[in-house]
């Protein structure tokens, strides 16, 4: 199919983003407002203007209602803070549902900081992360595994983003990924993991080289990808390749899908996310594991040519896809 037909199914669909809900803020700073504390003697960092964005999985969602899928909505649990008002806000002004994410005052909103120098236009400085090294409360884990069985059916597709690197805190726990393995069969769930790929069960697994290598090695020693994907029982298995595209293992072979060449790449950031978004609702409209990963590729090469953590248009991919 092409892109436009493929598109164009699209406003018929809905999807589901299961997990960490992050919130991204883009601080500028004019260093030349570095003066030192009056207090304490430590040069400040001068932030003169913000911008913020959905960050992890709230980027797989973005990129979803840029593409134009009907009905958007995530599922999650931020803090009641400052942050959890931003991200929501964030959310809600992209068309995207907020009704199913779950507000609690035992966790902070999970959030990353990042600080870009006003006259370089560069991230130089060590970025500002709140994040959550505890379990994620019972009662929170409770409410999203009753979530998530109560709506998985009202949705055609379900992305699941991983994105926590403490072993603690975040939100898809062995129960929620339980219950992710309960409701995946014969439905389209793609599941994203930076650390615990190996982990899910009946899902489509997207990780990246290095995300699957790390979880192959680790459960077998060597890195085998299909090994993995018959481990974790996944119906499709996508390795993202960076410039080279992605490896698409299904039973009895493996596809090496290339992506459009790009020569100078401005922000890589969130390039996983945007395959993501865009294979997982093509896969939902072609049935095939290779045009669904052609299209994800479209996707990602149209947002990797934007700075921070892009998102994509039906036009932008038409005019990357030459149509």
């Amino acid at each position: 199919m092409k892109a436009a037909e493929i598109l164009a199914v699209f406003p018929r669909l809905s999807a589901l983003v299961v997990g960490d809900i992050c919130l991204d803020r883009w601080c500028t700073y004019n260093p030349a407002t570095a003066e030192a504390s009056y207090e304490t003697g430590i040069p400040r960092i001068g932030v003169v203007a913000t911008g913020i964005t959905p960050g992890a999985g709230g980027t797989i969602a973005g990129n979803l209602a840029e593409l134009g899928v009907g009905r958007v909505s995530v599922l999650g649990a931020i803090g009641e803070d400052g942050h959890g008002y931003e991200l929501r806000r964030a959310l809600e002004s992209r068309g995207i549902s907020t009704d199913l994410l779950i507000r609690s005052d035992q966790l902070s909103t999970f959030t990353y900081t990042k600080l870009i120098n006003a006259t370089s236009g560069v991230e130089d400085q060590p970025r500002v992360d709140f994040i959550n090294t505890r379990p994620l409360p019972e009662t929170v884990e409770r409410q999203i595994v009753a979530r998530l069985r109560d709506n998985a059916r009202n949705f055609d597709v379900i992305f699941v983003s991983d994105q926590a690197e403490t072993e603690h805190g975040g939100v898809v726990t062995p129960a929620v990924r339980e219950a992710l393995a309960e409701i995946a069969p014969g439905r389209v769930v793609v599941a994203d993991s930076r650390r615990r790929a190996g982990e899910f069960r009946n899902v489509i697994l997207k990780p990246n080289a290095r995300e699957a290598a790390c979880a192959s090695t680790s459960l077998f020693g060597c890195v085998d990808y299909r090994r993995l994907r018959k481990h974790a029982a996944a119906p499709l298995l996508f390795v993202t390749q960076g410039p080279r595209g992605v490896l698409v293992i299904e039973d009895g072979c493996e596809t090496q899908v290339p992506t459009r060449p790009i020569e100078k790449p401005v922000d890589i950031c969130g390039a996983g996310d945007s395959f993501a978004a865009g294979m997982g609702m093509a896969l939902a409209v072609t049935a095939s594991a290779v045009e669904a990963a052609r299209f994800g590729n479209l996707v990602a090469s149209v947002t990797i040519m934007k700075k921070g953590t892009g998102i994509a248009s039906p036009a932008e991919v038409l005019a990357a896809a030459g149509e």
